[in-house]
């Protein structure tokens, strides 16, 4: 018999879905190279190899299975050759632009474990989704608001959580529609540099994001009294201020996020919160050229920098910090710290605090590969974002479970089964 790969689930799965990958018909301990790979939508291709060794039977499930050594690799990983994906060009991280068209995941299996690979066994195909069967995207522009609001399938009302990214600008969806597959309601949500909206970093002003919070409100297909907010990195910033001066917000995620205003002046009505204060001299560069900007911000504790501090006690909602301790964006855990520090000193709940160690700056939603280091748009040149390829990716995944509980237990009263890691 032919070697073939079997996979589960077979054609198609949801990208933060797990994938079984087995290969049966290969020789007693026959010695074979799996590689995967990937193209993102702008042509880029990602790939991952691991070596391994069939058993007596001839089978090799990667459930079962470890990989040997000297491949993108090693030890007992099931998803190794999802999560281990790198990308052939330098500095470049795997996004979804189209949530509507699957990825394409191309798997091969060739003979041998040499540097070049050996005669191709098998190959088979599989498509990684992003939109469950029946949930809905309606792109939104009402008034000022650039969304698109991802509504899973059936009657509802269903808990509402709004989406933020960070400095990249335009309108990533593939983090609000993962959501929305798991129940909720999510409005993925523009703030800059897409259709109309400024092109640039310069100031933001909360009414816009008040627009989206009450058109969340009002919609029949939202679960009221209030709804969530989730950040990363910038959005989180952007989440903390929301959660600080509007209403109807009854819990807040953030992810590697900021208690202080970065990067932009923030207006509401006649509030302004400037942006936490920056020094380039503290930036570090690594002999391949890329920068270290953990340093670069001041500390918003001391003297001016204090007005950038985003007066988080202000707010009326539960928050979840999820920290990777290996973030060199800037530092996460410290924000998270002195962010819960505030809370209680005014009297507030204690926030959760779930700290991954290993992990970097972009937490993605489950096994998408860790991106080490790339272009960032505020320095103009590569900058490292921390994090170990395999905490990273265990990192993800709980993460992602921590946060779908968290917005369960608060907009819908329902107790979670989620243990935390701390």
């Amino acid at each position: 018999m032919a070697p073939s790969i079997r996979l589960s689930p077979a054609t198609r799965s949801l990208f933060d879905e797990p994938l079984a990958i087995a290969v049966q018909g290969l020789g007693p301990r026959q010695q074979v190279t799996l590689r995967t790979s990937l193209r993102d939508e702008t042509g880029e291709l990602f790939q991952a190899s691991a070596r391994y060794q069939a058993g007596d039977d001839g089978e090799l499930d990667l459930a079962r299975c470890p990989a040997l050594p000297g491949g993108s690799f090693s030890g007992l990983e099931p998803m190794g050759l999802l999560w281990a994906l790198q990308p052939q060009k330098p500095f470049w991280r795997l996004v979804k632009r189209d949530v509507q068209i699957p990825f394409l995941l191309q798997l091969e299996v060739f003979e041998g474990h040499g540097e070049r690979p050996g005669r191709l066994l098998a190959q088979a195909q599989h498509e990684r989704a992003f939109l469950r069967d029946g949930v809905r995207r309606v792109p939104v522009r009402e008034g000022r608001i650039r969304a698109t609001l991802f509504l899973p399938p059936g009657n509802g009302p269903f808990p509402g959580i709004i989406d933020l990214y960070g400095t990249g600008g335009g309108l990533p969806e593939y983090r609000a529609c993962l959501l929305a597959n798991h129940g909720f309601a999510v409005l993925a949500l523009a703030f800059y540099s897409y259709e109309d909206l400024p092109k640039g970093m310069k100031e933001f002003h909360l009414e816009y994001f008040e627009e989206a919070v009450n058109y969340m409100l009002q919609h029949t297909q939202v679960k009221g009294p209030g709804i969530g907010l989730l950040g990363h990195s910038k959005g989180g910033d952007l989440c903390i201020s929301m959660a600080s001066f509007l209403k109807g917000i009854t819990a807040t995620a953030l992810i590697n996020g900021s208690v202080a205003n970065v990067g932009a002046v923030l207006r509401y009505k006649d509030i302004t919160i400037p942006p936490l204060g920056v020094n380039l001299k503290r930036v570090k560069v690594d002999k391949s050229g890329n920068a270290d900007i953990i340093d670069a911000l001041n500390n918003p504790l001391e003297g001016p920098d204090r007005q950038s501090f985003i007066p988080l006690e202000k707010a009326e909602c539960c928050f979840l910090f999820i920290v990777g301790q290996d973030d060199h964006n800037w530092k996460s855990e410290f924000f998270a710290v002195e962010g819960s520090k505030r809370l209680q000193a005014h009297g507030k709940e204690k926030p959760e605090i779930v700290c991954y160690p290993g992990a970097g700056h972009y937490i993605e939603p489950p096994f998408f590969p860790m991106c080490a280091a790339s272009m960032h748009l505020l320095f103009g040149k590569p900058v490292i974002w921390g994090g170990e390829p395999k905490a990273h990716c265990e990192a993800q995944i709980d993460a992602w479970q921590q946060i779908q509980a968290f917005f369960r237990k608060h907009l819908t009263g329902k107790p979670s089964g989620t243990s935390s890691k701390l």
